[in-house]
């Protein structure tokens, strides 16, 4: 991929690509043209687009702020820890889990260290600089490029006489499990070839003041800050280092920077060429409501966000921006509701549910939990949708469908549980687990956001056909009983209701830059009541 010309909407030169670890996970819910085109950070959006924060979006943001006081500026923790909770720049709550981050992180690093000197090795200092692999040529190559950088994210160390270096790479709640193998290997493959350098926005990276000798031993280790836990993820001399790149993960460099594959989704929101991009249908007003008073850094919606954010705008901030998850067990109805949904989507990858045969219990519950959920898939199996569908229909499970708002500057997501054709129309499908049937006299939309949003989504044209054969159906699962509802998103009164409901739901997520929690007798099973004051003083009072 050259991208040239530049895509529409855009400006810049192609001469420096860049690669950091996200890139080489190959999301499938990102778009690869996305991701090539965020390895060209010279081609940015023109005219120049919002990038204001009211407040801290990144949950790593404040550790990292409070890590580098202790560790660059030689600040006691205690005098960084308060200068964490004076700063205005990340929400209250925000700032209470990234206390308890950061205590987790310097025990995981006093653990790290004493088993280090166990083993007789050398201790390790935190180095300043980052560390950048860099190639410099003097003509462009077949991609327009005439410099590569490597980096990775992440906080790094090196014994005192260059010898070993070590890059640790945070988590927001544990140790990601799921890391690949080309992630792993790059990362210590720049932990090995990278020089000190120092990054500015628009720029190229700098040198900087640091050690250059290349070590002979590096390793890499994996951090949850909220639990914790550490693990090292690779341990190797210099010989290992680079034949695990070359094996697992200059191949995916090579495919993710050349892809040009149009594919929208979750990487819209930070795309440089969403402006004019023809991926995501256009979708003006769809959430009915004026946007910020002052501009502000594009983001994305789904239904399950505006339904959060109007329970209590502090959680909406916590879990569904920056993704914090609590450390105490789920409830019962969740756990639930998870596995039979992954069962039902594995299921559906393979066709109908006709014929199978049911499990004899379903991962991550306990037995007095696996009686109901096994009931409620059997009641799916009576009738489900794909039963009888004619063969050549188009069936996609869980996939991703986006549209933009270019008024608003946001990106609308959402996640059908199932999507098919039916003679030339699209069937969307939604599966909820229930303990009861929904309240009576209360409309199935308001309690439901998710089908208004569909119906405003399916009359704006996603994800297309007929929209005179198009249908949602909301299927609903107990343990003694099941019920299937169709909605027609054709319908002009049900387009008014959906309207209704969805602008009440997104008024106040639009203009909202302070997230202030909103406090209840729903703060007594909050998921974040551990960070939220707010909350606990609530209860207290109560």
């Amino acid at each position: 991929m050259t991208l040239h010309p530049l895509p529409p909407g855009t400006d810049g030169n192609t001469r420096l690509i860049r690669t950091s670890l996200p890139l080489l996970r190959e999301d499938p819910q990102d778009c690869p043209r996305g991701n090539a085109l965020r390895a060209r950070p010279f081609v940015r959006q023109v005219p120049e687009r919002p990038r204001r924060k009211p407040v801290e979006d990144f949950a790593l943001g404040p550790v990292m702020y409070t890590l580098d006081l202790i560790e660059y500026d030689e600040v006691d923790p205690e005098t960084a820890l308060r200068r964490l909770h004076s700063s205005t720049k990340w929400h209250a709550s925000h700032a209470i889990w990234a206390e308890m981050a950061v205590r987790n992180y310097l025990t995981a690093r006093e653990l790290s260290e004493t088993g280090r000197r166990a083993h007789g090795r050398p201790a390790t200092i935190a180095v300043r600089a980052q560390w950048t692999a860099i190639t410099q040529r003097d003509t462009p190559d077949d991609r327009g490029a005439t410099r590569y950088e490597r980096t990775a994210w992440g906080r790094r160390y090196a014994s005192a006489d260059g010898s070993e270096r070590e890059l640790w790479l945070l988590s927001v709640n544990s140790v990601k499990k799921d890391r690949l193998a080309a992630e792993i290997a790059e990362a210590a493959a720049v932990t090995a070839d990278g020089v000190p350098s120092r990054a500015a926005f628009g720029d190229i990276h700098r040198p900087a003041a640091g050690g250059t000798a290349r070590p002979r031993q590096v390793r890499v280790i994996g951090v949850g800050c909220g639990a914790g836990d550490h693990k090292v993820l690779a341990d190797w001399d210099t010989d290992r280092t680079a034949h695990e790149f070359a094996r697992h993960a200059k191949p995916v460099l090579a495919r993710v920077v050349a892809d040009d594959r149009l594919s929208p989704g979750s990487g819209c929101e930070r795309c440089e060429a969403l402006s004019g991009c023809s991926g995501p249908p256009r979708a003006a007003g769809l959430l009915g409501v004026p946007g910020p008073r002052r501009p502000r850094k594009r983001r994305s919606v789904s239904a399950t966000d505006l339904r959060v954010h109007a329970r209590c705008p502090a959680l909406f901030h916590l879990t569904r921006v920056l993704h914090l998850r609590s450390g105490e067990p789920e409830s019962e109805p969740i756990r639930r509701g998870r596995a039979v949904d992954d069962w039902l989507n594995e299921r559906h990858k393979q066709g109908s549910c006709r014929g199978a045969t049911l499990p004899d219990a379903l991962p991550g519950l306990s037995e007095a939990e696996q009686p109901t959920a096994l009931a409620m898939l059997g009641q799916h199996m009576l009738d489900c949708p794909l039963d009888g569908l004619t063969p050549g229909e188009t069936v996609r499970v869980q996939p991703r469908l986006t549209a933009y708002d270019p008024e608003l500057d946001v990106v609308l997501i959402a996640d059908p549980d199932l999507l098919y054709t039916r003679s030339g129309g699209w069937i969307w499908h939604e599966t909820k687990t229930a303990a009861r049937r929904p309240w009576e006299g209360r409309e199935l939309m308001e309690t439901y956001p998710q089908l208004p949003f569909a119906v405003l989504l399916m009359a704006a044209g996603v994800p297309g056909g007929d929209p005179r054969r198009s249908l949602i159906e909301l299927e609903l699962l107990y343990g003694d009983g099941s019920g299937c509802e169709e909605i027609d998103p054709g319908d002009p009164d049900t387009q008014a209701e959906a309207r209704r409901i969805i602008a009440d739901l997104a008024g106040p997520w639009a203009v909202d830059e302070t997230y202030a929690p909103t406090t209840g007798d729903h703060c007594a099973g909050c998921e974040m009541l551990l960070h939220c004051a707010a909350g606990r003083a609530h209860l207290k009072a109560g």
